[in-house]
């Protein structure tokens, strides 16, 4: 196999300045292309993402680059106690240890990076962003991924909040009648499991939290982020559809960019990300190229466990998606109470929008 060629100083200098005439050439071009589109920058993201499509709104108008913007914005759900799916206060595995994974993709440059298994590090997303400024690799995993954050100066931390603990606890005092946990009744009545609870419901008690986001600039170049704690309880180790590049993210300053949150098994098997980027390409808007990938996800659900008494897939998808032209679309599997996604454009203020679906289940 023939040696990696390694990027010198020299050629950096050389490569950055010649990007930079030919952005100089292109974007006035692009601009005027897409004068009477949609209004931008725009960024989209999962629900949870009000706060984050809003920043990195602002950080675009302010000259940020789109993939700066999106780490940018999902910063805050990354360092909000109250999102036990991402960050500072996500909830554990089911060892008790809270594993971050996240990643990162610009459009412009189809460079990449990401961190998985990630501990004691509150914004995976700004490490995923520092791999892929400062290696000519994507993915670091596990002490791997904590020796490279510590070198680049992130703080360690106890991520695992009392809250979380609690709810963690409950969990693994009731998972089986077999083993040696005994459950405790009054636990339910205790704040934070309430407060569970009427965040997530008690039927099943392992929903998935993450915020994907995706940034779309004035000129059309494309960004975005995903970054979660993973599923609730997950087995140590287990690493989802968010930091893999063409699952969790994906995006092509060309066409468009797409992600996901949800079931992440069922997305890295279609690949998710790309594939709607994919469509998109071929000329579908972006929700109908979210329905479309959600309908290979559905095709790819083969097994029984996995599907209902209808053949349809148990488990939820939410896919979202922006093309360079700044339309913005999201579909999901099932339909449910909070199919929706945050979008902000400039000159507004973020707002929550229906998702498309599939399928949507009769009330009892």
């Amino acid at each position: 196999m023939p040696e990696e060629r390694t990027l010198t100083r020299r050629d950096l200098i050389a490569t950055t300045a010649k990007a930079a005439a030919v952005a100089a050439i292109a974007l006035p071009a692009a601009k005027a292309a897409t004068a009477a589109g949609p209004a931008r920058p725009v960024a989209v993201a999962s629900r949870n993402g009000l706060a984050a499509v809003k920043l990195a709104v602002e950080r675009m108008l302010a000259g940020a680059v789109p993939v700066n913007a999106a780490v940018a914005g999902v910063a805050i759900p990354e360092g909000d106690p109250d999102e036990v799916g991402v960050g500072y206060g996500g909830l554990p595995n089911e060892d008790g240890v809270v594993q971050l994974d996240a990643a990162v993709m610009d459009g412009t440059t189809m460079r990449a990076g990401a961190v998985a298994a990630l501990e004691r590090i509150k914004h995976p997303a700004a490490v995923a962003l520092e791999v892929m400024r400062h290696t000519n690799r994507i993915l670091l995993v596990g002490e791997g991924a904590l020796k490279f954050a510590r070198a680049h100066g992130f703080p360690e931390e106890n991520l695992l909040t009392e809250r979380s603990r609690k709810i963690w606890l409950l969990w693994k005092e009731n998972a089986s009648g077999k083993d040696d946990w005994l459950p405790d009744p009054k636990e339910v009545e205790d704040p934070d499991i309430r407060w569970f609870i009427e965040q997530y419901g008690d039927s099943y008690f392992r929903p998935a939290g993450t915020i994907h986001l995706s940034a779309c600039a004035a000129d059309g170049r494309l960004g975005c982020c995903t970054t979660t704690s993973g599923l609730f309880f997950k087995v140590s180790g287990r690493v989802g559809d968010s930091p893999l590049v063409g699952c969790g993210l994906y995006c092509d300053s060309e066409v468009g960019s797409a992600g996901g949150t949800g079931h992440g098994e069922s997305n890295i098997i279609s690949v998710g990300a790309h594939t709607v980027v994919e469509f998109m390409r071929q000329g579908k808007s972006p929700e109908a190229a979210c329905l479309a990938t959600l309908e290979r996800v559905a095709g790819n659900t083969r097994l029984a466990y996995l599907k209902d008494e209808a053949g349809r897939p148990k488990n939820n998808l939410y896919l979202y998606a922006v093309n360079r032209a700044g339309e913005v679309g999201s579909a999901a599997i099932w339909a449910t109470a909070r199919s929706q996604y945050a979008v902000c454009r400039a000159g507004s203020e973020p707002q929550l929008l229906d998702c498309a679906y599939l399928y949507k289940r009769e009330k009892a």
